[in-house]
């Protein structure tokens, strides 16, 4: 069976891929976590400043090891408890040279679409770093960009909030209840559905589940 599905997600990814080159935008496939680290560590010259945003796909492939572990200036801030510290990487994260996470969902046309609570995440995308690597399972895909703020909010939120021992309402039921709750995680909407500068955006898609 699962042929066939390497099947289905290459020729998805290609259509994905096109998307998001029209969207000035650059995408890669990769079948499994091996090759999508060697995709990421290209895109990631040595000695390079890397900051990264909350990303459990990052950590999956290996990334985060292989650059803490390499020639990088790597700043983990999942590292990091003391709040002001791990401001100060937040900060620093904006003059990065490349900028690592995932996304919570994105579209067969190449539209991202993210959700964040703290929001370093979300803005670091949108402006700061030089380049931003996105590393993205095939099972974050949706149709369109309805479905993917569905999957955002209904998935990816209340599985990251159970992730996190927040009290939210999601992390009771396990669906969105559209909540203004201290610990909500769906503060900042951000849908990227075009890109000014190119060659700054780059989406690893990779032939596993990943993340959440």
């Amino acid at each position: 069976m699962s042929e066939y599905r390497d099947k289905r997600n290459s020729m998805l990814a290609e259509k994905i891929i096109k998307g998001l080159a029209s969207r000035n935008m650059t995408g890669y496939y990769a079948v499994n976590k091996e090759e999508a680290l060697k995709k990421a560590l290209e895109l990631i010259p040595e000695g390079s400043k890397v900051g990264r945003g909350g990303s459990y796909s990052v950590n999956e492939i290996g990334l985060s090891d292989a650059l803490a572990a390499g020639n990088y200036d790597y700043c983990n801030r999942e590292l990091i408890t003391d709040p002001a510290m791990k401001r100060e990487a937040d900060l620093k994260t904006y003059d990065s040279d490349v900028f690592l996470c995932s996304v919570n969902a994105i579209t067969e046309d190449g539209v991202l679409v993210n959700i964040d609570g703290n929001s370093n995440r979300v803005s670091a995308l949108a402006y700061g770093p030089k380049k931003v690597v996105l590393i993205v399972g095939m099972n974050k895909v949706a149709s369109d960009v309805d479905h993917a703020i569905k999957r955002a909010r209904n998935e990816a939120a209340p599985i990251n909030t159970q992730r996190f021992g927040l009290q939210t309402p999601c992390s009771k039921t396990g669906s969105c209840m559209d909540c203004k709750s201290p610990d909500t995680i769906c503060c900042q909407f951000l849908i990227t559905r075009f890109s000014r500068h190119k060659d700054r955006i780059h989406v690893i898609l990779v032939g596993e589940d990943l993340g959440f």
